[in-house]
């Protein structure tokens, strides 16, 4: 990429080391380098609010006065438009937690690097460099009131878009998942971060799943009229699903739209399904038998008890974006990645990754067996009534 336009912070202790990386980045063709060699004066130099801001700092781990870990710490409570290099001497699965901590922190961080520092590494990472939008574009939205919600959800401003979910194997689309959105008559679409908040406050997330899994039954039913047979995965909240009439309505909302068991698939959080509660496990195990597809959202995020899990009867293991977007570049990414599908596959579940937003993700995915992929890089989430061409594109497409 073009980094003519970046201004470099380079924090590294050792003079020589210091020097080799201001010529690397020199003759990669960086417009403006700061160097510092210890890590009060890499801080003092991001507070400074330099003009041109500093887009890039390369920090060494064992800095004086102020180390690495310190310093993202301190980094993580500016409010500063940087994104971090983190090199260090030390092992891979050591540099990986650093990564974990920097996330923690709130810290962009494009990823670490093992010393030597080469033209290769650096340039890989830099690849993921992505610019912040203006400060003054970035608008946190409008909020609205739990009774204002709740209006929406009656005049039925609510409706699913739909993500397809593609099997790598042979790239053919297989379901769909849909994501709730709000076609407000003044905002225009607004996704959940607009009104899921005040849903949860008040402990009314079920109007919102009960609304998902009547449209999505809806639009099941019309897409099967256009001649395409889609199942579709709906996500619901642990208390939507333990409400004591939720099999009996799920099965009214099927027999409304003619809709089989086997065409609707809930998804549950991972955190959720580890419920030792007997009463929710008999409703997993009921909605199985019934023939409804069970799924395990956010697989990774959560603290899993793998012989509860393994009781579970899910027909698919979602696997959380963390472990798919760059799991091709960064090994021990990839080692966990590896993990979780090797789980599915020894449980003989469908594994489905989540976030998939490049060709080089699609492809690491195929090589190591993964079942299904969806993700930006194949489609965004989409109305309803976009979806039939969309399918006849992907179609000719492969």
């Amino acid at each position: 990429m073009d980094i003519a336009h970046l201004h470099f912070l380079v924090a590294e202790a050792d003079t020589a080391q210091r020097r080799s990386l201001v010529d690397l980045l020199g003759q990669l063709g960086a417009g403006r380098i700061t160097d510092v060699p210890d890590g009060h004066m890499a801080l003092q130099t991001l507070e400074a609010g330099l003009a041109p801001v500093v887009n890039v700092a390369i920090v060494d781990l064992a800095l004086p006065g102020m180390d690495g870990l310190e310093l993202i710490r301190n980094v993580g409570a500016l409010d500063a438009n940087v994104r971090l290099v983190v090199t260090g001497a030390q092992p891979a699965d050591l540099l990986f937690s650093v990564e974990t901590l920097a996330q923690a922190y709130g810290v962009d961080l494009l990823g670490t690097i093992s010393k030597p520092v080469t033209a290769a590494k650096l340039t890989l990472l830099l690849e993921n460099y992505t610019p912040f939008p203006r400060r003054e574009s970035r608008p946190s939205g409008p909020r609205f009131s739990f009774q204002e919600i709740g209006i929406g959800l009656q005049k039925r401003q609510f409706e699913p878009f739909f993500q397809p979910k593609i099997e790598l194997a042979t790239g053919q689309v297989k379901g769909l998942e849909a994501f709730a959105r709000w076609r407000h008559p003044e905002h225009g679409v607004l996704a959940p971060t607009a009104f899921i908040d005040a849903l949860e406050e008040n402990g009314r997330v079920d109007f919102l799943d009960w609304s998902m899994i009547e449209l999505s039954a809806e639009r099941c039913r019309w897409f099967h009229d256009q001649g395409i047979p889609i199942s579709i995965s709906v996500n619901i909240a642990p208390e939507t699903l333990a409400h004591p009439a939720f099999v009996r309505q799920i099965e009214s909302c099927l027999g409304r739209h003619r809709i089989l068991p086997g065409y609707l698939t809930f998804e549950v959080s991972e955190s959720s399904v580890l419920n030792t509660d007997p009463h929710f496990i008999e409703r997993l195990v009921r909605l199985r038998m019934m023939g409804f597809g069970l799924a395990i959202d956010d697989y990774g995020t959560g603290r899993s008890n793998l012989q509860l899990l393994a009781r579970i009867p899910f027909t698919e293991l979602k696997i959380d974006r963390s472990f798919v977007d760059g799991a091709s570049k960064r090994r021990p990414i990839g080692t966990v990645l590896r993990s979780c599908l090797g789980l599915a596959h020894s449980l003989d579940r469908m594994s489905v990754a989540v976030g998939v937003e490049t060709r080089q993700d699609w492809d690491f995915l195929q090589n190591l067996g993964c079942t299904y992929a969806q993700g930006y890089h194949i489609a965004n989430p989409m109305e309803a009534a976009a979806f039939p061409a969309w399918l006849d594109d992907w179609r000719h497409y492969f």
